[in-house]
C-alpha cells in the first residue's frame, strides 16, 4: 500500500486561503493520478479535484471551480491543492488519494486505491 501524507489544513475565516499538500515518501507521484476528496460530518466523501499523470489534465467539481487549483511539484514529489475564497461549506476533512489504472484521473472515490489520513479544514468566522 502506498503511503500518502496530507498537511496544510487548519482554521480560516470565510474568504481566506489555505494550501494543502499531499506528499509521498516511498514512491513517485508523477506516475499516479492524484485526487483530492473531502468528507463533511454526516456526508459522503466527494471528489474535489484531480490531476492526471499522463498529460497533467485536471478536474474540479463545480462547487470549487474558479476557487481551487491543483498542481504538482515534481522536485518535491508533492501535489498541492490551493484553496482560495473559502466558504463555510468547504469545511471538511480533506484526503488525497492515488491510482494508476486509468489513463485520466476522476473524482470517483471507488477508482482510488491508496489514501492519506486526511487533514481538517474549517472555514468559520
Amino acid at each position: 500500500q502506498l503511503r500518502l501524507v496530507e498537511s496544510g489544513g487548519g482554521l480560516v475565516q470565510p474568504g481566506g486561503s489555505l494550501r494543502l499538500s499531499c506528499l509521498a515518501s516511498e514512491f513517485t507521484l508523477d506516475y499516479y493520478n492524484i485526487g483530492w476528496f473531502r468528507q463533511a460530518p454526516g456526508k459522503e466523501r466527494e471528489g474535489v479535484s484531480c490531476i492526471s499523470s499522463n498529460d497533467g489534465s485536471t478536474y474540479y467539481t463545480d462547487s470549487v471551480k474558479g476557487r481551487f487549483t491543483i498542481s504538482r511539484d515534481h522536485a518535491k514529489n508533492t501535489v498541492y491543492l490551493q484553496m482560495d475564497s473559502l466558504k463555510p461549506e468547504d469545511t471538511a476533512v480533506y484526503y488525497c488519494a492515488a491510482e494508476n489504472r486509468n489513463l485520466y484521473c476522476s473524482g470517483y472515490v471507488h477508482e482510488y486505491d491508496d489514501w492519506g489520513q486526511g487533514t481538517q479544514v474549517t472555514v468559520s468566522s
